[in-house]
């Protein structure tokens, strides 16, 4: 349903009804603006990628075909943006160190998990989110928060489906283990 009156949006402002285009941008704000902040982790600079994304896709709007739903042409956008910028700018990031992943299951994870309250383990999530690489993040983003399917995904970021799953894969083994480190750290103190 929100895909077919994305699709009727574009079809007025390309019949010249450009206000049209203000529901698309309130429409899909929010994510664009968190997928740019996933990947550069700046505000401003998120917040100027998805500006710039937007007065693209409106710039480019003849060109989208409809093969895809508006809002994976439109997170391609954003993502190739602020991947781009990423590369214009180096970011000192966080990363999560692959060799210190352990063996712990996901099952023990989530039970320990399950004896935090939800702020808790939301601020846990967060943190551990934040310190993926901006690519992962970005993946995490578009798979679990605006649940997009994988092939959206492979849409959105050039990737094949399977090289997306293997990445979903590795990113939640990494998420686990970042989140088991941390509750570790919280017993210990």
């Amino acid at each position: 349903m929100k895909e077919q009156d994305d699709i009727f949006q574009v079809q007025r402002v390309l019949a010249g009804n450009t206000a049209a285009f203000a529901v698309l941008v309130d429409r899909h704000k929010d994510l664009v603006f968190n997928i740019a902040y996933k990947i550069v982790r700046h505000r401003e600079d998120a917040e100027e990628i998805a500006q710039d994304a937007f007065v693209k896709a409106y710039q480019s709007l003849r060109s989208f075909k409809g093969e895809s739903k508006f809002s994976t042409w439109l997170y391609r956008i954003v993502y190739n943006a602020s991947v781009s910028h990423t590369r214009k700018r180096h970011y000192d990031f966080r990363e999560i160190d692959e060799r210190v992943m352990s063996d712990t299951t996901e099952d023990e994870i989530l039970e320990d998990l399950d004896r935090l309250d939800s702020n808790d383990q939301s601020r846990m999530v967060n943190k551990a989110i934040n310190q993926l690489p901006p690519d992962e993040s970005a993946l995490v983003t578009l798979f679990y928060m605006d649940e997009n399917s994988i092939d959206d995904i492979s849409n959105i970021t050039g990737l094949s489906v399977s090289n997306v799953k293997v990445k979903l894969h590795r990113i939640r083994k990494k998420l686990y283990d970042a989140m088991q480190q941390m509750m570790v750290k919280a017993a210990v103190n």
